[in-house]
């Protein structure tokens, strides 16, 4: 869990860093890039957390809580 925290934490970091060059951007096409950058990063940063949440919650979403060993099951009900 540390590792998407860590994780998340490089995407604040691109997310401030986007800004700030979208803020002083003087080429209107680059102040676009890195603003659409940041919203891109932004969404981002919002599945890493509610991945974190989720982790952190217990709750059974994430993939690393299915017990690996016994596959999906069937989709026409057959064991």
């Amino acid at each position: 869990m540390m590792d998407m925290q860590d994780r998340l934490e490089k995407v604040r970091v691109q997310i401030a860093e986007c800004e700030i060059i979208r803020d002083l951007a003087t080429d209107p096409r680059k102040r676009e890039l890195f603003g659409r950058l940041a919203d891109h990063h932004k969404v981002l940063a919002g599945d890493l957390e509610k991945a974190l949440q989720n982790a952190r919650c217990g709750n059974g979403e994430t993939f690393a809580d299915r017990n690996t060993r016994k596959p999906f099951p069937r989709r026409d009900g057959q064991p």
